[in-house]
Formats: structure tokens, sequence, C-alpha cells
């Protein structure tokens, strides 16, 4: 009984736009029975992603409120449910599983929780990221795109840091999975950025650095000296110009980029409005860009008089033009057909990637 309370669970997360593949060992079950006791898998697979308070969920499921209060309690406090303020109260709702449940077990995670996310990763992410539209978006930094464009806040890295009101800096849990599997990657840790509109938000949040605005832009240039790609949530936002995470990634540790790097699937992260290009006049051919991408979008054949982009992969992330030492690379904005729509909210992303899965949304709101 108990391991069916885990299959009903991974069929509900696999049942939401975000999608939470099956595996032929039963892997997702492994992480499910390692995150969540088996009344907390019970009922988190019967939650819809709509939040509800207790007394809702309660006559719903035909349970008494008092027996699941403290459930839910204990869930959302554990990272592995949404809480948040409802209507009538205090409101609960399921929660993905990626993007979601798993970044939020940064606290939780150790060796075993490694090897068992590693290996439902191997199994079945593949069928997770090769389905439109992508988890991520990139966003480059002002500095990397040409100084005569304009460009809006929910394009640009900066931007976002600017326009929110709170700060603050995690460590990034797909580097240390990656380290405790025994692969570590170079990259720094601490630079997995997160936001909100709402001052001193973070001030007293466990497990998050507080930050300033000033030291938001500072781990926002520090990754990108380290060579990191900015990516965000694939949606413009609730008005337009705000996100509420920033993330640092690269292709030998990040849980979507090494989709492309492991699995080749190309569109892991929809790409920027901005594209790469060189002046012919200033390169000199010295190939220290290349080595900065992580896309394979640059390159220097002997019979080449300059380096090389290839637009169907540069991605636009700006990664490659501050390390240029004679400043022959910039970000121009792409023709206006090759720009790829953003969905407007996160809503409209679910509704998006809901009909790409061919899954009825109304199940599970």
């Amino acid at each position: 009984m108990m391991d069916q309370f885990y299959r009903q669970l991974a069929q509900r997360l696999d049942a939401l736009p975000n999608g939470f593949p099956p595996t032929e060992n039963g892997a997702e079950l492994r992480i499910l029975e390692y995150l969540f006791t088996p009344e907390e898998a019970q009922l988190a697979s019967n939650l819809r992603l709509t939040l509800e308070i207790p007394k809702e969920i309660a006559a719903r499921l035909e349970r008494d409120e008092r027996d699941i209060k403290p459930i839910l309690k204990e869930m959302a406090r554990k990272r592995l449910i949404r809480a948040g303020r409802a209507e009538q109260g205090l409101g609960y709702a399921l929660m993905p599983f990626v993007v979601g449940i798993y970044e939020y077990q940064i606290s939780r995670i150790n060796a075993e929780f490694a090897r068992l996310f590693e290996d439902y990763y191997q199994q079945a992410f593949g069928r997770m990221l090769n389905v439109g539209p992508a988890f991520h978006r990139v966003v480059p930094v002002n500095q990397t795109v040409r100084n005569d464009m304009e460009i809006q806040p929910f394009e640009s890295a900066t931007g976002i840091v600017e326009n929110a009101q709170a700060w603050g800096v995690v460590d990034c849990i797909c580097r240390m999975q990656k380290a405790l599997i025994g692969d570590p990657c170079e990259h720094p840790l601490d630079v997995c950025m997160i936001m909100h509109d709402r001052p001193g938000v973070f001030d007293q949040a466990p497990g998050i650095k507080a930050l300033t605005k000033d030291e938001a832009l500072t781990t926002l240039k520090r990754a990108a000296d380290a060579g990191l790609v900015h990516s965000v949530s694939n949606s413009i936002g609730s008005d337009s110009h705000f996100h509420t995470y920033i993330c640092n990634c690269c292709t030998c540790s990040c849980g979507i980029l090494r989709g492309m790097a492991e699995m080749g699937i190309a569109n892991v992260v929809a790409r920027s409005a901005f594209v790469n290009a060189v002046d012919p006049d200033v390169c000199v051919g010295c190939e220290t860009c290349i080595s900065y991408c992580q896309f394979n979008a640059l390159s220097l054949e002997p019979q080449d008089p300059y380096v090389q982009i290839s637009e169907v992969r540069c991605v636009g992330c700006g990664v490659c033009v501050p390390v240029c030492p004679d400043g022959a690379l910039s970000l121009v904005r792409r023709p206006e057909n090759e720009i790829l729509p953003i969905p407007a909210t996160h809503e409209d992303w679910l509704a998006d990637r809901a009909v790409a899965r061919g899954i009825d949304l109304t199940e599970i709101l």
C-alpha cells in the first residue's frame, strides 16, 4: 500500500506541465521515498496547483481537517509543497519536481540523495527537457549588449536585479549534487540569486544570505566573470519586470544545461533576443573567446580570417563578450522574426506546456 502512495504521487507530478517521467527501474519512486513519508505522499498526490486552505482540502478529500493540517505544515516546512496566502487564510499547493521541489532541497541534499537524483537524471531528464516551452530563458548582462540599443528589464540580468526590492543568494544545488557524486566543477557555488518585490523579505529567511542591491550586482558580475550563463524562468512575469531568481548556469553541472552537453538536446533553454557579432576589423583570431562559449557557437578554422559565429547555436548570453582582449565581440538584437515569443506570465507558460504535453490542466488546477 505504501508503495502505491509513491506511485500515485509520481503520476500526479508527471501530470503537471513540468513533467516527472517514469523510469524502468523506479528511480523516481526512490527519490519520492527519500523525500516524503507515506502519509505525506498520499496527501500530496491529491493536492492541486492552486492554493487551498486545509478546510477546503479536507472537505474535498472527505478527511478530518485536524488530521491533515499538521501534515501539510510539515511538508511546507520541508519545502515539498507550496504554502502561501489564500483568500481565506494560509493555503497549500502541489509543486512540480523541477523547477520546484528539487531546487528547494538545498539543506537536505547529501551523497545518498545526490546519487538518487543522478540515477533519475540519466534515465528521465531528457524526456523532461525535450519539450517546449523551455524551463529557462537566457538573459545577457547589460554591459555585453552594444551600447546603442535599448533593452527591456526582462531582457537583461542587470535590469532584473535593478527592478527588485530584495535580494538573496543560495548555494547552487546542481554543483553540490555533482560534487557529492564525485564529479565537481570549478565554478563558484554561492551564485544562485533570488529576488523579491517586497523589501527585507530575505533578512531572516533560513538558508538564504540576504544581499543589498550592490552586493547582488557584484554577485552577478562574479558569476559572469566565471563564465556562467544567466538564465531565468521562461516568462516575462506578472508585471513585465520582476523575476524571482537568476540561475548562473554551466553545462558541467546545471541540471538543465547538462541536457545540451550530455544529451545533445538543442533547445534546453530559450535563447535571448540577442546574438553575438564580431567586428572583423578588430578580431585578431586569438581564440580566447572560444573556450568561454558553453554552446559551441564560436569557431576559428585555419582558413578563417576572424572568429566565426553560429547564429543557430548562439543563445545570446554574452559570456564571451567581456573576455575578448580587443573588444571585437558584442551582442546585437536579432531580427524580429527570429526573436522567440516569451509567455507573458508563468500561468501562460504552464498553459503552453500543457498543450505541448497533451495535459488537461482542469484536473490539477
